[in-house]
């Protein structure tokens, strides 16, 4: 496996070039004489001779064969430098003016449909971190991940956080991995199947299952996983789209609930619903961000996902 991180030599010197460092290296590469550069960098020659210098110190190697009169010719180290130099300075203008963009867009508006597990979990937190830092209005609506799919194809909603769509489904759009989540089973506190260490997934046939409706993505991944344990199709379900019926659903009743482990996490840890002991992370699937891939996202959009992403990382459960 290829170890994509800098060597420890390479971050100990990035730690210690400046932005200073490279503009007089910029400048002098381009005037080649370091007057010229002093001038443009508003700074006196002595002190443009000593930022290159120190440059040249902490690179270790020589960037300038030093002529007559202050004139300046890169060295072969000097022009590999060069190539690098100058695209990260272009990066960094870049990103302050797409900063600089999504500041002035203060008073636009992104609307991102996320799933219910999504967005009761770390939604709320990457949402408010967002709105910290940024005027930007903030729209969030749930539902089915295809139905979603759809709204953002045709410019309903800025992006989408939910799970990784069929292949077939997914034309159009891009996708951005975050993390994995697998659907659980989770009944009442107290439920007969609760604690239960192991017991006969069968036992599922003459119990009444909360499912996601037909159309939904998670509907074919539950059926798959009933076949490969055995169970026949299940006759007494009841549909849902909801998570609050769902969970009222359960506390009244023996019913068992089959969802996503996010949705329901918040449940299981202050022990209103109990995870049933079974093993279901074949069921896993990847959960991530979707956006339109003919078009570039917003400097707000960027900003947007790339907060969504930190969150999601920093997640305990992820």
């Amino acid at each position: 496996m290829v170890n994509s991180n800098p060597p420890i030599a390479t971050k100990q010197l990035l730690s210690r070039i400046r932005h200073r460092h490279l503009n007089c290296f910029l400048e002098a590469a381009r005037s080649r004489k370091v007057s010229s550069a002093a001038y443009a960098l508003n700074i006196s020659q002595p002190a443009a001779s000593k930022t290159l210098s120190e440059l040249e110190n902490i690179l270790e190697t020589k960037l300038f064969e030093r002529g007559g009169r202050g004139g300046l010719t890169l060295t072969p180290s000097g022009r590999v430098f060069l190539r690098s130099a100058g695209s990260s300075i272009a990066a960094l203008k870049e990103g302050l003016d797409g900063l600089a963009q999504a500041r002035m867009q203060g008073g636009s508006r992104l609307v991102v449909g996320a799933l219910l597990g999504v967005a009761a979990q770390f939604m709320p937190r990457a949402v408010k971190e967002f709105r910290e830092s940024h005027g930007t209005t903030i729209r969030i609506i749930t539902g089915p991940n295809n139905t979603m799919l759809d709204q953002l194809r045709v410019g309903e909603l800025d992006l989408v956080v939910g799970r990784l769509a069929r292949p077939k489904d997914m034309q159009g759009l891009s996708f951005m991995h975050l993390y994995s989540e697998e659907l659980v089973l989770v009944a009442r506190t107290g439920h007969p199947l609760a604690g239960v260490a192991s017991f006969d997934l069968s036992i599922l046939e003459r119990t009444t299952m909360l499912l996601p409706t037909a159309d939904g993505l998670m509907r074919p991944v539950i059926e798959r996983f009933m076949i490969a344990h055995g169970v026949p199709p299940l006759q007494n379900t009841i549909e849902v789209r909801s998570s609050d019926f769902s969970r009222q659903y359960l506390r009244d009743s023996d019913a068992v609930w089959m969802v996503s482990r996010g949705v329901v996490e918040h449940d299981i840890e202050d022990g209103t619903l109990s995870l049933l002991k079974v093993d279901t992370s074949e069921t896993q699937g990847s959960v991530g961000l979707t956006v339109r891939s003919d078009t570039d996202p917003s400097p707000a959009l960027r900003m947007m996902m790339d907060t969504i992403a930190r969150v999601a990382a920093e997640y305990p459960h992820h």
